[in-house]
């Protein structure tokens, strides 16, 4: 269940979707000769009006269900916003013939996934499971099509209320910048127009939202007739049919939904306006012109001016705001383009201390920089190259196709719209750019916001006025109490008892993709599963080490490597190799991890000869840039100042600090210090490349259409230049040393939520114990279904989710319980979870372990389904030295797990009264209340992890 956020462009749709053709008439569209690709479907109405469109896709043992309902935060009114998004919570409640938070649960136990999202002009719901579960899904989605709302209660209600307020806060109210996209939508779309609001909602309306409203909307907007059904993967065609027909067809058509008009809007003047933000470190602008709709010839092409004025080294943006002003290290420019109306995006997050007034003055400079040196044909080439391999990546699982097929058929009646959608975006010229860029954005009315820190006013644009946002106060908890009905629920009358779920055949055999490996003569390890669903290669370089190998004195190297390499060769500026991998439609990126450093990619299969020599010239010959050093600095250290206003980030690097502790270089942050940073050194990066990287100590993993014997030849230049050395890896020994129960509390003065970490040092991801351990903890906390979830979410209402989990590798990592709560529930969810995790070495029931078995079996049905799936699997494999048929062993450890075993299991890493509790939350309205809650010891941290002396806190 979630808020989807997406841009609704034309390029973006066309990028993430697939060829296709209608009612079996077989079409084709290609990039090339030596690259076509048909995908069939067909597309049939029910006589209630409901769309269903059929994919079949026998690669994997899977199905997947989609249902797109054409309603979204558009058909809402004013004072009644974020009810779609609401309404959406409600459908996983329960339905006539499905019980209370069985939805998650029957998906999860058939080895399934689902969920759900609501953006400005839809909401869909989908599921994708093994195929033997394919009518357990039709049964639970007709149920809440057509047999739901008898079951709608206050007591129902009132919880998802409180669930989407929480999913409001966390994403919004707590979040630096969070309250943008509000001034901006309030003030260039008038009062009245359906994007006036945001899908969230605000929280009046959601606390004014009563059960009668959530009837009519479900009257108004939630009949088959306007619905699209999408069922891809591996499925009998008449045997759908019928399923689809006896689940749906009985289902009465309900309220005509008549189609919305565009409403692009104008505006008469600028608007500027600026809000001092709670938790932003740093400044942030926004300027954003009114445009158009999706899918119309103007769309396209502002799309591409977006592109070219932002992304990449040669965008004037880049030039003038990060390479000649130094103003910012990253510069944002798109079009969306939806449904009803449109908006081009200027986004710049400053410099710390920068006067937003020098980020316009840099804006207008580099429009005037666009202005002369225009837009070149190889700028077009450069931003279409990429289609094709987003294309492929898009069709690359049934889900995908999903929803590509139920979102063309919903906006434009056609689900093989792809194909006028793709001409569209090929006919796009250098001059419509132009054009777009002098018809909507030169010399036009927009919308500015300045967001500051608070306290910085004198940062904001020049001539802005006060934006009216509304903070909600921190309130003591007032815990509502709603009289649950007892009487039983009226059923809808149906052709058939639908009270009795669905039986499922067997479960698909596990088959493991057959992999191959070998050794290079410099020692670099290969392995690879050749996948031909589509002609695309995916590959990752993994060079062992990473933060492990930082030096505690100038941390943060590790990650500076990363970025540094990507910045040209010594035969290439950092320009044109970017320019070099955009042309070869690929994408090649390079991070660092706790254990590694690792260069990823994806390219089309005929263009991996020539991506592997880009990888291997980025690899053996850096640039060492001193101008590219500098700036990336910069970017670093503002990432890590604007860090410090996100309680999520405080949250997981004060946590582990205190489980590591000062000598564990696990205790330091990958990305370092400002201090650290500030410190590191050209030298410094250069001694670390040259003692550090080496085939010896590194993995080479490829999936995609491509045979062993291909890819060993492409790889001859790296084998071959690539020299092997010695390397160390330092041993920092740690354990689960902890003898008391300590409350650390992080002080963010007015957070609306409290960010909540409990646990300790566990075991690594190599013990024989630690896939048993995940097992064990499943129910606890490992699913939607796990019992802190259930209770702090869905009885309780407290968060958006809350989980538990292990985490592990070569070195012991961490037993954690998580979860963002509101804040005036702090100490309540702190003992909710110090009680299920203490509560929990008592034992689960023979249901519980039935349904963990189910779960985590059935799922790897799920497994092998996409490149980059597969590709983590090779990873893991090699990170670990595990065998090639290490799922199937962890199938026979889940299937031979007895009761006896999980108590043990939990018994043996499971011990509340040992567990460091750290909370990240407004000190002055939570801290007083745990000094009575029975820990051994409670504390006040600031945010880097040392403690605070109460006497010099004013609370």
């Amino acid at each position: 269940m979630f808020k989807i956020s997406i841009k609704t462009s034309a390029v973006v749709l066309a990028l993430t979707a697939l060829v296709v053709f209608s009612c079996k008439t077989k079409q084709e569209v290609s990039g090339d000769d030596n690259a076509k690709l048909s995908v069939e479907f067909e597309k049939y109405e029910l006589e209630n009006g409901l769309d269903v469109i059929l994919h079949q896709d026998s690669s994997d043992p899977i199905v997947s269900l989609a249902i797109q309902y054409g309603v979204g935060s558009n058909r809402e009114k004013t004072g009644r916003t974020g009810f779609a998004h609401l309404f959406e919570h409600m459908l996983f409640q329960e339905s006539e013939n499905v019980p209370q938070d069985q939805f998650f649960k029957t998906i999860q136990d058939a080895g399934g996934t689902l969920n759900g999202g609501t953006w400005k002009d839809g909401t869909i719901y989908y599921e994708v499971v093994p195929k033997n579960a394919m009518e357990t899904v039709m049964w639970l989605e007709s149920d809440r099509m057509g047999f739901l709302i008898n079951t709608v209660t206050e007591a129902a209600f009132e919880n998802q209320q409180e669930v989407v307020q929480n999913e409001k806060r966390q994403r919004v109210d707590n979040n630096p910048y969070g309250h943008t996209s509000y001034v901006i939508d309030k003030n260039i779309y008038p009062e009245g127009h359906p994007y006036n609001w945001q899908v969230i909602g605000e929280l009046e309306d959601l606390q004014n939202a009563t059960v009668e409203d959530v009837k009519e909307f479900y009257d108004q907007f939630y009949g088959p007739n306007n619905a699209t059904l999408v069922l891809a993967g591996d499925f009998n065609t008449a045997e759908a049919k019928q399923m689809i027909e006896k689940y749906f067809g009985e289902i009465k058509r309900r309220q005509e939904v008549e189609p919305l008009k565009p409403q692009p809007v104008t505006l008469s003047e600028t608007k500027r306006l600026y809000h001092e933000d709670n938790f932003a470190t740093t400044p942030q602008l926004n300027m954003v012109w009114p445009t158009l709709e999706q899918y119309t010839e103007d769309a396209y092409a502002l799309d591409f001016l977006g592109e070219i004025l932002s992304q990449g080294k040669k965008a004037p943006l880049y030039k003038v705001l990060v390479k000649e002003k130094d103003l910012t290290s990253r510069t944002t420019a798109y079009n969306n383009s939806s449904e009803l109306a449109g908006s081009f995006r200027i986004s710049i997050t400053a410099n710390n201390g920068v006067d937003l007034d020098a980020i316009v003055n840099g804006i207008n400079e580099a429009f005037a920089l666009f202005e002369k040196e225009g837009v070149t044909d190889r700028d077009i080439e450069r931003i279409k190259a990429g289609l094709e391999t987003q294309f492929y990546n898009g069709i690359s699982s049934v889900l995908g196709k999903s929803f590509q097929l139920a979102r063309y058929n919903v906006f434009t009646n056609d689900p093989g719209f792809i194909t006028k959608d793709i001409e569209n975006i090929k006919k796009v010229t250098k001059e419509d750019v132009i054009r777009v860029y002098n018809k909507y954005i030169k010399d036009k009315p927009y919308v500015m916001t300045s967001f500051v820190p608070k306290g910085q006013v004198e940062l904001i644009a020049e001539n802005s006025t006060k934006a009216n946002v509304v903070e909600e106060e921190i309130t003591e908890n007032v815990t509502k109490t709603v009289e649950e009905t007892t009487s039983e629920v009226a059923k809808t009358p149906s052709n058939f008892d639908r009270s009795v779920a669905p039986t499922q055949g067997p479960s698909p055999e596990l088959s493991i993709p057959k992999i191959w490996d070998t050794t290079l003569e410099n020692g670099l390890q290969v392995s690879g599963i050749e996948q031909n669903e589509i002609p695309t290669v995916n590959f990752s370089l993994v060079i062992e080490g990473g933060h492990l190998l930082d030096n505690m004195k100038k941390n943060g190297v590790a990650n500076l490597m990363s970025d540094i390499m990507m910045e040209g060769t010594a035969n290439k500026t950092p320009e044109q190799l970017e320019e070099e991998i955009d042309l070869l439609g690929a994408s090649i990126r390079m991070y660092t991890t706790n254990e590694a450093i690792v260069i990823r990619g994806n390219t089309l299969t005929r263009n991996f000869e020539k991506t592997i020599d880009l990888v291997t010239e980025i690899l053996l010959e850096p640039r060492w840039d001193e101008e590219e050093l500098a700036r990336i600095k910069t970017k670093t250290i503002n990432q890590i100042e604007r860090s410090d206003a996100n309680p999520n980030v405080v949250a997981n690097r004060v946590y582990s600090k205190i489980l590591y502790g000062d000598d564990h270089i696990f205790s330091y942050p990958t990305i370092g210090t400002v201090e650290s940073v500030e410190a590191i050194t050209m030298n410094d990066l250069k001694e670390f490349y040259t003692t550090n990287f080496s085939p010896s100590i590194s993995t080479f993993q490829v999936v995609g259409k491509i045979d062993k014997e291909s890819v060993l030849k492409d790889l001859q230049g790296l084998e071959e230049r690539w020299t092997a050395k010695d390397v160390t890896i330092p041993d920092y020994p740690v354990a689960n040393n902890r003898d008391k129960a300590s409350l650390y509390f992080v002080d963010i003065p007015n957070a609306k939520q409290s960010v909540i970490n409990i646990g300790y040092i566990a075991l690594p991801r190599t013990d024989s114990d630690f896939y048993p351990a995940e097992v064990m903890n499943y129910k606890l906390g490992g699913s939607f279904s796990g019992n802190v979830n259930l209770i702090l979410r869905e009885e309780k209402g407290y968060t958006y989710g809350a989980r538990t989990g292990f985490s592990g590798s070569k070195i012991p990592g961490t037993f954690t319980a998580s979860s963002s709560v509101r804040t005036n529930t702090t100490g309540e969810s702190v003992a909710i979870f110090r009680d299920q995790i203490s509560a929990y070495k008592d034992g689960i029931s023979p249901e519980d372990l039935e349904f963990t078995k189910n779960a985590l079996i059935k799922s790897n049905a799920r497994r092998f389904e996409t490149q980059g799936s597969l590709l983590g699997m090779l990873q893991e494999i090699n990170e670990y030295d595990l065998p090639v048929d290490y799922i199937e062993k962890e199938e026979t450890t889940v299937r031979n797990m007895t009761l006896k075993q999980h108590q043990a299991l939990a018994n043996k890493y499971l011990d509340a009264s040992k567990m460091a509790y750290l909370v990240v939350g407004d000190a002055a309205t939570q801290f007083e209340q745990f000094k009575d809650m029975g820990f051994d010891e409670v504390k006040l941290l600031d945010k880097n992890g040392e403690e605070v002396k109460l006497e010099d806190v004013k609370l």
